[in-house]
């Protein structure tokens, strides 16, 4: 108890130091879980979503960007798949369903994508889950309507019985709207998937959309391939990438997914870095703030020692302080985590449309504060080794 009294009222009595150096370990502490979990929960989630679909068939070219356009909406087209060639694929003995999509505009930024009723239908974007309605119903494949996922409706601020332009592009711009009006039947329930952030309409509706190709009106962006088995992928991944040359099939989505973090992994070990730099440099403050007011605690240590406290309990005293001061950062850490986590959570369902979870548990929030604590109990063992041979007799000799 003693001991503890003690390292509480060095904490109050250099409160101004503590309470800084406890803020830069929380912000280290609570960058170095945010960069672990945002990497781990990022890849494991874009390995994961591919919306119930096995493979993508589409235009000549990267089976990345063809994947990053039809699943993720991210990217541009690679080009069109011409109908006859959807109408094969879609017989083919090996394929489950076939469900075609049409890209090329946008809605004040946000992908307008046409597609067929079946997405909605027959498509487990999860097993045993659909696409679900929070309000209204799907729209007629012969009509201008539109079905908007969760998030796209909440930014756009569309609801049902809304009516709306196109805007010709994947870039928004005021200049290029379409001359025809589409009516919001429904609004998608929230999937935690790209479909989230996708206004749909019936294919037929952007194939024949005022300033498109009319020679291309029979023509789609990409086909969405549920296949009857494994074999069956590999099959037509040979048909299609092997022996064809016109045509691309992106197979299998989780594992061209994995090849893009593997892409960019050397930024997720520059941004760790940066954190751990941060993580050792806010523990050297514990170092320097406790041994800078080491001149001024050499009188209080020496009255101690006269008092009957042995080298070894001084010693521990500081390296507790230390260790106390790693902890109340640490704690700290979690709020500067939320914080950070929550504002990345934000820019990536914004950008995907997928949400990652803020407060799932990783392994990062038990061994980062116990590093980063034990890391802190080390850089005090240099002013407790200081305090250690603190000299009784000179640092109680009257002050002139």
């Amino acid at each position: 108890m003693t001991l503890l009294l003690i390292v509480r009222r060095s904490l109050r009595q250099h409160a101004l130091s503590t309470t800084i150096t406890a803020l830069s370990i929380a912000l280290a502490g609570g960058l170095l879980m945010s960069v672990w979990v945002v990497k781990e929960q990022s890849q494991r989630t874009f390995t994961q979503v591919n919306t119930g679909f096995d493979a993508v068939l589409g235009a000549r070219g990267s089976k990345l960007q063809l994947v990053l356009n039809a699943i993720f909406h991210l990217e541009a087209s690679p080009g069109n798949v011409a109908a006859s060639d959807y109408e094969y694929i879609k017989r083919h003995p090996a394929v489950k369903l076939a469900i075609p999509i049409a890209v090329g505009d946008n809605l004040r930024g946000y992908r307008i994508v046409g597609t067929i009723p079946e997405f909605f239908t027959d498509v487990e974007y999860t097993p045993g889950r659909h696409f679900a309605l929070s309000a209204g119903k799907l729209f007629d494949p012969s009509a201008k309507e539109a079905v908007v996922g969760s998030f796209a409706a909440r930014k756009l601020g569309l609801a049902v019985g809304d009516t709306f332009h196109p805007f010709h592009g994947l870039i928004y711009d005021a200049r290029n709207q379409h001359a025809e009006t589409f009516l919001v039947t429904g609004i998608l329930a929230p999937s935690n998937t790209p479909a989230d952030k996708v206004v749909w309409i019936p294919i037929h509706g952007l194939q024949t959309m005022s300033g498109h190709d009319p020679r291309a009106a029979t023509d789609v962006s990409a086909v969405l391939v549920q296949l009857r088995s494994p074999s069956a992928g590999f099959m037509l991944d040979i048909m299609y990438n092997k022996q064809g040359n016109r045509l691309t099939f992106a197979y299998p989505i989780g594992a061209i997914m994995a090849e893009l973090f593997q892409r960019i992994g050397w930024f997720d070990k520059v941004l760790a870095l940066v954190a751990y730099l941060v993580a050792i440099v806010s523990a050297a403050g514990v170092l320097v703030a406790i041994y800078n007011s080491m001149a001024s605690r050499r009188r209080d240590i020496a009255i101690l020692r006269a008092l009957g406290a042995g080298r070894l309990f001084l010693f521990g005293a500081i390296v507790l302080e230390a260790t106390a001061i790693g902890a109340i950062g640490m704690a700290l850490s979690f709020a500067a985590y939320a914080g950070i986590v929550s504002a990345v959570a934000v820019i990536i369902q914004d950008q995907t449309g997928v949400l990652i979870e803020t407060f799932a548990y990783s392994p990062v929030m038990l061994w980062a504060p116990a590093g980063m604590i034990a890391l802190c109990a080390v850089c005090g063992l240099l002013p407790a080794w200081k305090a250690y041979r603190t000299d009784v007799a000179e640092n109680l000799a009257p002050i002139s």
